[in-house]
C-alpha cells in the first residue's frame, strides 16, 4: 500500500522581507503565514520545524496506540509534544533533535513495560525514520 499526502509553500521576496505561505491537502492549513521573522525571530506564526514536531508527536503517539494494542493495551490517555531543533552549522541551517515528552495513562502496564513499547515506537514511527537527527523521549507513565 503507498499512500501520498501533500503540502505545499508559496513564497515571494527575499529572505528577511519576503512573505510565505504554508497550505496542506486536508485544508488544516490554508495559505497560513510563514517567513524570516516566524522562524528565526521568534515572531508569531508558523515555521517549518513547529510542524516537523507536530507531525512527530503525532506520528509517535499513533504508533504507540498501535503497538499498545498489539501487547492487548489501550491507553486512558496519551499527550505528546515534541521539540524539534534547528541549528546552525558550518554549511546552513540543520535539524539536529526532536525530542518527544509523553505523558501516558495505560491501566494493566508497568513502567519497565511502557519504556520498552515507547522505545519501539519512538524507533519505529514513520517520521522517526525520515528524520537523520537525534530522536530522544521522556516518558512518564501516569497511574
Amino acid at each position: 500500500m503507498t499512500i501520498n499526502r501533500s503540502g505545499s509553500a508559496a513564497w515571494s521576496g527575499g529572505l528577511k522581507d519576503g512573505k510565505g505561505s504554508i497550505s496542506t491537502q486536508s485544508g488544516a492549513l490554508d495559505a497560513h503565514p510563514y517567513g524570516f521573522a516566524t522562524r528565526f525571530e521568534g515572531v508569531k506564526g508558523s515555521n517549518p520545524e513547529e510542524l516537523i514536531a507536530a507531525a512527530h508527536a503525532s506520528c509517535f503517539t499513533m504508533a504507540l496506540s498501535l503497538i499498545l494494542g498489539e501487547a492487548g493495551l489501550t491507553a486512558d490517555k496519551m499527550e505528546t509534544s515534541a521539540v524539534v531543533t534547528l541549528e546552525k552549522q558550518e554549511d546552513g541551517f540543520a535539524v539536529t533533535a526532536s525530542h518527544l515528552t509523553l505523558k501516558a495513562t495505560i491501566p494493566g502496564t508497568d513502567d519497565a513495560t511502557f519504556q520498552e513499547l515507547a522505545g519501539k515506537a519512538k524507533a519505529n514511527c514513520p517520521i522517526s525514520k525520515l528524520l537523520k537527527a537525534e530522536i530522544s523521549l521522556d516518558a512518564e507513565l501516569l497511574s
